[in-house]
C-alpha cells in the first residue's frame, strides 16, 4: 500500500507518494493550480513514477489553497501543519520554515518535536512572494530561472524601497531609466524580498536550523540573501517546492497507521 498527499495551490499542484516505510517513491510538481485540470495531471503522474494505480492507495491527505475543491481525500490539514510535517520528514533539526509560495510567503517556528509553536503569513500583498519574482523578471526582461543568476551577478544592488509590488515595479523601471544595470537591479530586487522575509521570520522568533521552501527556495540569490541577512544558513531539502505535498503524505501514513 501507499499514502498520497496532495498540495493544491493557487499557481501549482504537488502530489508525493510514500511507501509503508515511509520513503518517498513519487514527487511531482504541475504548474497549474486549483481549478485547473493540474492536480489530476499531478496525481497521474506521481502514479506513473511510482508504477502505481490509484487503487494501491490506502489514505490520502489534501492541503493548500485548493484543498477544500478535493473530493476524494481522506482528510484536509492546513499548509501550515503540512509543510511543519514535510520538513521535520527530513529533519529532525529544523526549528524554522520560511515558506515562499506563489502567492503568499509563510514564516513558521516549531518546537523541538516539530510541531508548529507560532506563525505568520503573508497572503494579501505580492511583495516577498513568487509573483513579485515574476513581477521583476518580467521587468528586466529575464526568464524567471535566470533571475538568480543575474542578481547574483549585481556588484552594487540598488536600494528598492517599496514594500507594494506595483510601487516597486515602477521604481525598478526608473533605475533602468537612469542606467542602472539589470544584474544591480536584480540583485536590488531580491534584497528588498529577503528585508521583507527576515521581518516575518523575526516576529514568529525564527532561530536555526533555518529550512526554506516553496518554489522561491529555487531562487539561488534570495537563498543566499536570506541567509546573509539572517546571519546563519538557510537549508534547501529535497525538492523544496514538494514539501507541503510530504507533509501530507507523512500524515497520510501516520492517520492511516492510527486508524
Amino acid at each position: 500500500m501507499v499514502y498520497l498527499g496532495l498540495d493544491i495551490g493557487s499557481s501549482s499542484s504537488k502530489a508525493v507518494l510514500l511507501d509503508e516505510d515511509g520513503q518517498m517513491i513519487a514527487a511531482q510538481v504541475v504548474n497549474l493550480g486549483t481549478g485547473t485540470r493540474g492536480p489530476g495531471q499531478a496525481l497521474e503522474a506521481a502514479y506513473a513514477q511510482a508504477n502505481c494505480k490509484p487503487e494501491r492507495v490506502r489514505y490520502t491527505v489534501v492541503t493548500g489553497y485548493g484543498r477544500m475543491t478535493f473530493q476524494k481525500a481522506d482528510r484536509q490539514i492546513t499548509e501550515i501543519s503540512c509543510h511543519a510535517k514535510g520538513v521535520r520528514h527530513l529533519s529532525s533539526q529544523a526549528r524554522t520554515i520560511i515558506d515562499v509560495g506563489g502567492q503568499d510567503t509563510k514564516a513558521i517556528r516549531l518546537d523541538a518535536m516539530g510541531g508548529v509553536e507560532n506563525f505568520v503569513m503573508n497572503d494579501k500583498c505580492a511583495a516577498g512572494t513568487g509573483r513579485f519574482l515574476e513581477v521583476m523578471s518580467r521587468v528586466l526582461d529575464c526568464p524567471i530561472q535566470a533571475l538568480s543568476d543575474l542578481a547574483q551577478q549585481g556588484k552594487d544592488p540598488v536600494s528598492i524601497s517599496n514594500l507594494c509590488t506595483v510601487f516597486a515595479e515602477s521604481e525598478v523601471i526608473s533605475h533602468l531609466s537612469t542606467g542602472a544595470s539589470q544584474a544591480n537591479v536584480a540583485a536590488g530586487a531580491i534584497d528588498s524580498i529577503a528585508t521583507r522575509i527576515v521581518g516575518m521570520a523575526g516576529r514568529v522568533g525564527g532561530v536555526p536550523q533555518v529550512v526554506m521552501t516553496g518554489g522561491g527556495a529555487l531562487n539561488g540569490a534570495l537563498v543566499k540573501a536570506l541567509s546573509h541577512h539572517l546571519g546563519c544558513p538557510v537549508q534547501v531539502l529535497g525538492n523544496p517546492q514538494v514539501m507541503g505535498a510530504l507533509g501530507a503524505a507523512a500524515f497520510a501514513r501516520e492517520m492511516a497507521k492510527k486508524e
